[in-house]
């Protein structure tokens, strides 16, 4: 049994000395604090060891567009405008592409601190829409991703049945996603064999706009495991879910659906005072993804109403334009900040503002994975972290201000150790197999842009 010495780690009561973390098929055995260094230790020195973070929400495809939509056009450009340029990429990708971008993606959240990820997954079959021989050929490519990387996998495959509010029908690039009730159900058990062995596997209606008031009711009562949603991302969006519906979107999903702690509404960030209080009182997660919120223009969670209400959040990195966990966890205290123009507003007074935010995404992380982790206890999965704590950005710093100083004063050049379930993935800062991934990403991208 392999066992792990800290000189500090984040246990569940707090910051603890001189740790030893005993690990067992992918699992925690048992944690002994106050303990003296053993020969047969691997001894983290200088470090200090967290439960490392789950990724709630990814489409990994988009890491490989990363940059290319940042070039104004002749108009105003929005959410819409970049999802026009998104589809144009998307009708390119080969099975083979999609399994090279994906292990890029996971390699990297790897070596910013992710241990784990939700993907939610809805490029299903062929451009054109042909199912592909095996119809979870693409969830397959996914899994084999997660395998070879070893980052833990949620897989969230997609229900998309149609192309905008009010049944809407699919058209051009869309059709990539479609799928029935039936078809969905049947896809989703294709894609189980394939699947790691500490992996889960949930279902993802895409959204309001994409399904029908009777597909999510039905597929509530069918699913198993977390249920994933886009919800509320774009003004657009909630005026046509309200004219088709007559209510807002999680007014609507609150009433007519049901959620609960199973569910994670994706976004969120155009919500009343009285949507957020209900939604922070159903047990369901709001998944932030601040990074690209603000890159597509989304606009702001209403982040102190919902925690007031006892709202639970993670944290996620969606379209993968910037892969980083200390950066995705500083821009949702910053939005509020620039929103509210006041300082230090994620955190109860007299709290500390990057604990308060790791802590709170490590419990909603692992409940919309439904995954096993997010504390350092006997029991849980193996998922950890180790930061360096002689970094020269946490030197002025005291052990209570470690995680204040990685998500506001560094950056994730202090990720130097990452286990998830166990594995070993990231070491001294480098993930084991970046050489071989990166030049399969590289010959995928190559083709892809010879393509477009």
């Amino acid at each position: 049994m392999p066992t792990l010495f800290a000189p500090d780690a984040l246990l569940p009561g707090g910051l603890a000395r001189d740790v030893r973390v005993t690990l067992e098929g992918g699992r925690i055995a048992a944690v002994e604090t106050g303990a003296t260094p053993g020969s047969q230790d691997e001894r983290l020195t200088g470090h200090a060891l967290l439960p490392a973070m789950p990724n709630l929400h990814s489409h990994t495809f988009q890491r490989a567009m990363a940059g290319m939509t940042e070039r104004r056009g002749r108009g105003d450009d929005s959410f819409w405008t970049w999802r026009a340029l998104m589809y144009r990429f998307l009708d390119v990708l080969t099975p083979e592409d999609v399994e090279a971008i994906a292990a890029q993606t996971y390699l990297e959240m790897l070596e910013s601190g992710y241990a784990s990820v939700a993907e939610f997954h809805y490029v299903h079959h062929q451009p054109g829409g042909t199912p592909y021989a095996n119809v979870a050929e693409l969830s397959h490519r996914i899994a084999a991703a997660a395998t070879a990387t070893g980052i833990g996998l949620t897989h969230l495959p997609v229900l998309y049945s149609y192309g905008g509010a009010g049944e809407t029908p699919l058209a051009g690039s869309q059709l990539r996603f479609r799928n029935d009730l039936d078809g969905f159900l049947a896809l989703t058990e294709a894609a189980r064999p394939a699947l790691p062995a500490d992996a889960r596997i949930g279902a993802a209606p895409h959204s309001l706009r994409a399904t029908t008031p009777a597909q999510l009711t039905a597929l509530a009562a069918q699913a198993q495991g977390p249920l994933h949603i886009h919800a509320a991302e774009q003004v657009q969006e909630v005026a046509q879910i309200e004219a088709w519906l007559g209510a807002r979107p999680v007014d609507f999903l609150l009433d007519h659906v049901g959620l609960d702690p199973r569910w994670c509404l994706i976004h969120a960030t155009q919500m009343t005072a009285g949507e957020t209080a209900r939604l922070a009182g159903s047990g369901a997660v709001a998944g932030l993804c601040p990074i690209t919120e603000a890159n597509l223009g989304d606009g702001v969670f209403n982040g102190p109403g919902f925690l007031a209400a006892g709202g639970a959040f993670g944290v996620g990195s969606d379209s993968n334009v910037r892969v980083s966990l200390s950066e995705e966890l500083r821009m949702l205290e910053y939005s509020q900040r620039l929103t509210l123009k006041a300082r230090n507003v994620l955190a109860a007074p007299e709290a500390s503002v990057g604990g308060t935010l790791y802590a709170g995404a490590l419990v909603g992380g692992a409940r919309a994975l439904a995954r096993d982790c997010g504390a350092i206890a006997p029991g849980a999965l193996a998922d950890l972290v180790a930061i360096d704590r002689e970094h020269v950005a946490l030197a002025p710093l005291t052990p209570a201000q470690i995680l204040d100083g990685w998500i506001f004063a560094a950056d994730d050049r202090l990720v130097r150790e990452v286990w998830s379930a166990g594995r070993h993935v990231v070491r001294e800062g480098r993930h084991i197999a970046r050489d071989a991934v990166g030049a399969a990403y590289r010959r995928a991208v190559s083709g892809i842009m010879a393509r477009l």
